[in-house]
């Protein structure tokens, strides 16, 4: 195993302590006699656990060994891979190179380890090769890289050479892209030091569009604006004001599901991070994807400044924004920052308040969200078709006047007229369904 990894050359950028160069070491010392028989046992039980690990988090099943190795074609980012993701890979001298490195990760996908579990009396690499997952109910929170993997390490194993392995892999790049892009839908961001890391949001609520009842015109121009940007016209960054519990994050929420499969990615951050935005877009602007900067709930106090950055992200800094990179933004404050009579203070000769460079100053960030969509609270009238339509689609059995009266009462106790009341009033009579 340790001289075809040590062949690797345009997927040879592996982190020393992978599973894969780790358990090279071992072998290494194993053929070498450099190392006593128990010490190499936990040392390669110490990979295979490293394994379990991964294969619970990415929801592997079936061979572990090939979905492990699959992982790795599929998140190595390099200049090959990047070069895929973003358009057609003529042909080249990097290829000779490539289809090199591919025909080694056949092998490897055919890797005989039956001698050194003959030799060390083991056969965990037996098991993880015919692995069956305690429950697949684990790929709920990780349904699109489990599926992706489990897909193409299938269709790998199946491959005669490094050519059929060229074929596979530079399709899957056009299609997808490379690394965590192009497996999940929606990320945080941490940053450590100088160094900034995107973190999967593995369970991401699959909601759709048509499952916020109501708003049409509202959802209308959300998909207006993202289809366009989607395009590759131009588009506008969104900011959806109103009433709490209205729909405005989970329409968000909804885009990203709709046009996974069209390149839209979701990135969420919070106000603290704003700092990081230059960065945030720099890391961004060179990949092939369509990214949405989702910031919910976003207000300000007055005496907070972090708007300024995204002031200056928005529109107005010297570098401009990328055009794969749009920023929608959720508020129940339609200017987003807080005002004060205070702000008011500058008069004019005769008396007569205008507003002042302080107002300005505020305003002007929420000026420049190119959308702005109004999502306010609906009518009594509304709130009951919400609803009925709500305990309809959870099969709720119920006399409708009976349901409309709890309904009225749930909503006086729970903060008044709003979809996430009504929704929550379902939830309550569906717990009640059970007991």
């Amino acid at each position: 195993m340790y001289r075809e990894t040590a062949r690797l050359l345009v997927y040879g950028g592996l982190k020393e302590d992978s599973i894969l160069l780790r358990l090279a070491d071992i072998f290494r010392d194993w053929e070498a006699g450099s190392c006593g028989r128990d010490v190499l046992v936990r040392r390669i039980y110490t990979e295979i656990r490293r394994l379990l690990e991964l294969s619970a988090a990415c929801g592997f099943d079936e061979n572990l060994w090939h979905c492990y190795l699959t992982w790795l074609l599929m998140t190595d980012v390099n200049p090959f891979t990047l070069i895929c993701e973003r358009a057609s890979c003529r042909e080249g001298s990097v290829h000779t190179f490539v289809k090199s490195d591919f025909a080694i990760f056949r092998r490897l996908f055919h890797y005989d380890f039956s001698p050194i579990e003959r030799d060390l009396d083991i056969d965990c690499f037996s098991t993880v090769c015919r692995y069956q997952a305690l429950s697949r109910r684990d790929r709920i929170y990780n349904r699109d890289m489990s599926w992706q993997v489990r897909t193409l390490s299938r269709a790998l194993a199946r491959t005669r050479n490094g050519e059929d392995i060229f074929a596979l892999m530079t399709a899957y790049y056009r299609q997808y892209g490379v690394g965590l892009f192009a497996m999940n839908r929606a990320f945080r961001i941490q940053s450590g030091g100088q160094e900034l890391e995107f973190l999967p949001i593995t369970n991401v609520d699959r909601v759709m569009l048509e499952d916020l009842l109501g708003y049409e015109k509202q959802k209308q121009e959300l998909r207006r604006n993202t289809e366009a940007f989607l395009a590759g016209k131009h588009a506008n960054n969104v900011l959806l004001y109103g009433d709490a519990g209205t729909g405005k994050s989970t329409s968000v929420k909804a885009l990203v599901n709709e046009y996974f499969n069209r390149g839209l990615r979701m990135i969420e951050i919070y106000k603290h991070q704003f700092g990081q935005l230059s960065v945030i877009l720099s890391t961004l602007k060179n990949r092939n994807y369509r990214f949405i900067i989702f910031i919910d709930d976003l207000s300000f106090e007055e005496n907070e400044v972090e708007y300024k950055f995204l002031k200056a992200v928005i529109e107005g800094g010297v570098e401009t924004r990328p055009g794969n990179v749009l920023i929608y933004a959720t508020s129940n404050r339609r200017h987003l920052i807080r005002e004060t009579w205070n702000d008011r203070t500058d008069m004019e000769h005769h008396g007569d308040i205008h507003r002042s460079d302080t107002v300005e100053e505020k305003m002007s960030l929420s000026a420049r969200f190119g959308v702005s969509i109004n999502y306010s609270a609906p009518t009594p009238r509304e709130y009951q078709a919400i609803v009925l339509a709500l305990a309809a689609r959870q099969g709720i059995d119920m006399d409708e006047k009976e349901l409309l009266a709890m309904a009225a009462t749930w909503e006086v106790r729970h903060g008044g007229f709003s979809g996430r009341v009504a929704q929550q009033f379902i939830h309550y009579l569906e717990g009640l369904a059970k007991k």
